[in-house]
C-alpha cells in the first residue's frame, strides 16, 4: 500500500495507547484466498495485515472510521488473504460442516446423499434423555435429511425402527475451521461462517 514501516508503527502505537477502548469489541473475519473463513482477529491485527498488503477488504464497518493524525481508514469487518497460508495439522473441530463432511453429505437413516440445504444434524440418543451420552458429541450427532429427522423425532433409532448407516465416531482427518460467535457479529459474516460455527455454541 506504499505505507512505510515507520508510518505503520506510528499508526499502530497511536491507537494502542489512545483508541483501544473504542474498538476493543470490533472483530474482523479473516478469509483465505478462496473465501473460506480461517480466523476471527482483532481490529489491530486486521489493520496490520491491511497495511502490510497481505489482505484485501471484502466488507467494512461503515460507521466505524479509524483516524490517526496522518491516516484515515474504515475498520474492515471482513478481510481476504491475497495468498493462502500453510496449514498446520490440528485436531478435528466439531461443526456442522465437519459432521456433514464425515458423513459424506449422506443421511445416516435413509442412506441417500443430499445437498447441504437438505440436511440437518440429529441426536442419535435424544438430548431430552439428559444422559451422559445424549449430548452434542461426535459419537451422538449424525447427518440426517429433514424427512428422516422428523420421522425419528424424539426417539432413538431402535425406538423408531431406523438403522444407522454407520456408527458415528470422532474423525481423525485434518479438519475445517470451527468458529465460536457471541451473537453480535455483523450480518455480512453469516454467508461465510454458518457452516463453520461450533455446534457447542
Amino acid at each position: 500500500m506504499g505505507i512505510r514501516a515507520s508510518a505503520f508503527r506510528h499508526f499502530y502505537i497511536f491507537f494502542a495507547i489512545y483508541k483501544l477502548e473504542v474498538f476493543v469489541n470490533f472483530k474482523t473475519l479473516l478469509l483465505d484466498a478462496s473465501y473460506q473463513p480461517i480466523n476471527i482477529i482483532s481490529w489491530m491485527k486486521a489493520i496490520e495485515l491491511l497495511l502490510a498488503g497481505k489482505v484485501e477488504v471484502v466488507d467494512e464497518y461503515s460507521d466505524v472510521p479509524i483516524r490517526s493524525p496522518n491516516l484515515t481508514l474504515k475498520l474492515p469487518s471482513i478481510l481476504r488473504l491475497v495468498k493462502n497460508l500453510k496449514k498446520n495439522k490440528e485436531k478435528v473441530n466439531f461443526s456442522r460442516y465437519n459432521v456433514f463432511y464425515r458423513d459424506n453429505w449422506t443421511c445416516q437413516y435413509c442412506y441417500e446423499k443430499k445437498k447441504t440445504e437438505e440436511l440437518t444434524f440429529d441426536h442419535v440418543i435424544p438430548k431430552s434423555r439428559k444422559t451422559p451420552d445424549s449430548g452434542k458429541t461426535w459419537e451422538n450427532i449424525v447427518a440426517a435429511c429433514w424427512r428422516c429427522n422428523g420421522k425419528k423425532g424424539n426417539r432413538t433409532p431402535e425406538e423408531s425402527g431406523m438403522v444407522l448407516l454407520k456408527k458415528p465416531e470422532k474423525p481423525k482427518w485434518t479438519p475445517k475451521l470451527v468458529l465460536r460467535l457471541n451473537g453480535n457479529e455483523p450480518e455480512s459474516w453469516m454467508s461465510y461462517v454458518y457452516w463453520h460455527v461450533s455446534l457447542e455454541n
